[in-house]
């Protein structure tokens, strides 16, 4: 994975998030008001939050969770067979597990990119469930990403399930990466595997923080 799409990462999650509301907006509107919303809480304080990733983390959790479309994408990650043959109890697991790792995993990324330079080029709804929001982000550096969003009509409104940056969705990304694990080893072992790498992520966050 080139070092660009990674430093986007987070851009994948944090641009993504609209503003709480209990009124349902457009596809575009999710976007727009989000890249708004970012600027605001990161105006100022990157520095900060480079050397504090903890508070980085909790940050960008209280702007996604309520506006990701958390079950579904853990259900196109896994695949449809695999979720399937998933209890309940496992389903549950998995996506709350995959969403702290993907959490930790691009948190740093959205501080080298400018969320006030979101440009959205196009918008395209396919019926009345799906949509997909065509935009450009500008990073640090001057390098401009194209970015993605794919979003899905659910009951508490539009809500992002997966995002392509460059041509590359991180949905078919993890789900080509899991699904080979989850036939190989079992779902439970995957699981596990991402607790440690939470675990080793909170652990590197903690010793920034002292350092």
């Amino acid at each position: 994975m080139r070092a660009t799409l990674v430093a986007a990462g987070m851009a994948v999650l944090v641009l993504m998030f609209s503003l709480a509301s209990a009124q349902v907006v457009s596809p575009r509107d999710v976007v727009a008001n989000t890249a708004g919303e970012v600027a605001e809480r990161l105006d100022g304080r990157r520095p900060y939050y480079r050397q504090h990733p903890e508070e980085l983390y909790a940050l960008i959790n209280e702007i996604l969770l309520p506006n990701f479309d958390l079950r579904y994408a853990g259900y196109k990650v896994m695949g449809d067979s695999n979720w399937k043959a998933a209890s309940g109890a496992q389903k549950k697991e998995f996506v709350e597990t995959f969403y702290q790792f993907l959490l930790r995993s691009y948190a740093t990324g959205l501080l080298s990119l400018v969320p006030e330079s979101l440009v959205i080029e196009d918008e395209f709804q396919s019926n009345e469930k799906f949509a997909s929001i065509q935009t450009s982000v500008r990073e640090d550096t001057g390098s401009v990403i194209p970015v993605n969003y794919r979003l899905r009509l659910s009951k508490q409104g539009w809500r992002v399930y997966d995002v392509r940056i460059e041509g590359v969705s991180y949905v078919e990304n993890y789900h080509n990466q899991f699904s080979a694990e989850i036939d190989a080893l079992g779902l439970e072992s995957v699981i596990a595997r991402l607790v440690e790498e939470i675990e080793k992520m909170n652990q590197s966050a903690v010793k920034k923080e002292s350092s």
